[in-house]
């Protein structure tokens, strides 16, 4: 797959540690890559948005930015309240075709979940994945709640005829309760498709040469890793009914 969209459920549920964590796998199993930042939002001008942030956890890549806006605000209000041109699901798209042109695979990261809005009219990251005819990789928290909003996700993922590649754990407790422990196998099951890894909590603070060296571990086969979904879910499995 040249171009990979990656989602998440919500804010802050790891989704650009995975990314660097994809990133990192693919660079590992020798392929070109390059990451797209659709927009970032609540960052200024000279501090490290999270395209830069990939880069530094993974490796040699070609990081891009489409548009920065200064307040945390979803992209279409950001961009309103800064008086600055939004960014537009045909641009988007547009820049990571060029990339694929010259990169083994584009990694297109979103801002917070699918349905987010780019623009006043309503442009979203599902917009961009159906100009590029990409699949969808859905990056979920491991607890409490994760079901609905991923199973939400894939839903509309479907109804607009685009491919969900799979969901990751963005990040995984050293000590995971039993809602954390009953979401591994329950989440293909809402989502009807595989769990493609696991990212351990605290990934995005390991030092980068660490971060890479690891990474093929937290995903599966697919995503160029080596992480066995189903001894994970039996080393997870909670005990009883």
């Amino acid at each position: 797959m040249p171009v990979l969209v990656i989602t998440g459920t919500g804010t802050e549920v790891g989704k650009t540690v995975t990314t660097a964590a994809v990133a990192a796998a693919a660079l590992a199993a020798g392929r070109s890559v390059a990451v797209l930042k659709a927009a970032q939002t609540g960052v200024r001008p000279d501090e490290r948005g999270d395209a830069d942030e990939v880069a530094r956890l993974a490796g040699p890549l070609t990081a891009a930015e489409m548009a920065r806006f200064p307040e945390p605000l979803a992209p279409g209000t950001a961009a309103r309240r800064a008086g600055m041109p939004p960014v537009r699901p045909q641009e988007v798209a547009e820049a990571a075709a060029k990339l694929a042109t010259e990169h083994d695979l584009v990694l297109v990261e979103g801002a917070g979940g699918l349905l987010v809005r780019f623009d006043a009219e309503g442009g979203t990251l599902a917009d961009v994945a159906r100009l590029l005819d990409a699949p969808v990789l859905v990056v979920a928290p491991a607890g409490l709640g994760t079901l609905n909003s991923t199973e939400l996700t894939a839903r509309e993922l479907r109804a607009r005829g685009l491919e969900p590649a799979g969901v990751v754990i963005g990040s995984w407790p050293s000590d995971p309760d039993l809602a954390c422990r009953c979401n591994v196998a329950d989440l293909p099951e809402v989502s009807g498709t595989p769990l493609l890894g696991a990212l351990p909590a605290g990934a995005g603070t390991l030092p980068p040469a660490d971060f890479r060296a690891a990474a093929p571990g937290w995903l599966s086969p697919r995503l160029d890793g080596t992480w066995d979904a189903q001894a994970f879910a039996i080393r997870e499995a909670p005990q009883g009914p």
